[in-house]
């Protein structure tokens, strides 16, 4: 257990579902928070090193997809992900994934005005959608995974997405995740509550690892690279780590 300001923090995926915030709260915080999240830069200051991340993962993608004609963007806010990725391979067809229609609205707007390619949103929850199996050549997930509370539901997420997958495409994330060590996960949380303290005050720190609270259910780094294997990507690759954040992807064989 973790104390920080007036916040008590159980280890994060300890705490009960009853406890967390519904698909629909989730959505309605997300609706009201469209401007911050168009800025390529600023939009993610509470995310560790966020603009270093959205490079190295739009640059790996493009990298190593460099076939790629469709990508899918899940929990796409307002679009920066994919963005960062036209930089490196434009003319993609892009298909948005959001819960939250402001968002997909500004993405679908920002998107569509630097791709000549076909942009399609859809408003939905990833543990509902459905696509054709091998639609997509690259698909990204930033600061959205965390949402997912059983292990069986992350196991169904990333059984999808390799199945939306053609054959050499790849899966990118970047997203807060847990130590498995108590002792550590303790130590980063302190450490990323000073980090958050300094971008402001302790109050936007509460207020933050409050919303943690009550929405997040992050996994280990580690259990989510063997998650990757399990159900069939290969040559995992983590590109960056800081803290309670991490990127990483890995490649359908």
């Amino acid at each position: 257990m973790t104390q920080i300001g007036g916040i008590i923090l159980l280890p994060i995926t300890q705490q009960s579902d009853a406890m967390k915030s519904s698909v629909d709260e989730i959505r309605q915080r997300f609706d009201t928070d469209v401007e911050r999240f168009s800025n390529l830069q600023t939009g993610q200051t509470a995310t560790v090193d966020a603009p270093l991340a959205m490079s190295l993962v739009a640059e790996a993608a493009a990298t190593v997809t460099p076939h790629a004609r469709h990508v899918l963007d899940i929990g796409c806010g307002a679009g920066n992900y994919t963005l960062k990725l036209l930089e490196h391979r434009p003319g993609l067809d892009a298909t948005l994934l959001d819960l939250s229609r402001p968002m997909l609205d500004r993405a679908a707007e920002r998107v569509g005005a630097a791709t000549p390619g076909k942009v399609v949103t859809l408003q939905a929850d990833v543990r509902d959608a459905a696509f054709p199996d091998g639609t997509f050549d690259i698909v990204l997930a930033s600061a959205v995974l965390h949402h997912l509370r059983t292990d069986s539901e992350w196991e169904a997420v990333f059984g999808a997405v390799f199945r939306w997958l053609r054959p050499g495409g790849s899966f990118w994330v970047f997203d807060l995740v847990e130590s498995p060590l108590p002792a550590v996960q303790s130590l980063l949380w302190r450490r990323y509550g000073e980090y958050l303290a300094g971008l402001k005050d302790s109050q936007y720190r509460d207020e933050v690892f409050a919303y943690i609270k009550r929405e997040d259910t992050p996994r280990p780094l580690g259990y989510q690279l063997e998650l990757l294997g399990r159900v069939g990507f290969r040559n995992a690759e983590v590109l960056h780590k800081h803290l309670c954040f991490a990127a990483f992807g890995a490649v359908k064989g």
